[in-house]
């Protein structure tokens, strides 16, 4: 039977991948699960080999104290920033803001005339 190892909820796809090649490179034998249409399953990367868990957790320790450091290196994308890469985004979420807000307040200036 499969031992869990990494859970997948909420890690970036970059992390996933590089923990995948790392269980590879180290010749474990792995599988993974998705968490479904619901999400009601476990996303997860899960050993065949319950024997291999002390070894996949010191590798898994090891490459996240890494990881950590790494990422801690690269400060997060601002929100300026993001936005004068891809303006397009941000200029439809304040079109969409003014249509609506203009759809709302316009009937009421007549109001009371």
């Amino acid at each position: 039977m499969g031992q869990l190892l990494f859970k997948l909820n909420q890690v970036p796809e970059a992390e996933a991948q590089a923990v995948r090649e790392l269980l590879d490179q180290a010749g474990l034998d792995w599988y993974e699960t998705q968490a479904g249409f619901w999400g009601i399953g476990v996303a997860a990367i899960w050993l065949t080999d319950a024997g291999e868990l002390p070894k996949a957790k010191a590798l898994l320790a090891e490459f996240e104290a890494g990881w950590i450091e790494r990422m801690r290196a690269q400060p997060p994308e601002s929100f300026w920033a993001r936005s004068a890469r891809k303006p397009l985004p941000l200029l439809a979420a304040l079109l969409s803001a003014a249509i609506i807000l203009t759809i709302m307040i316009v009937p009421m200036l007549g109001a009371w005339d």
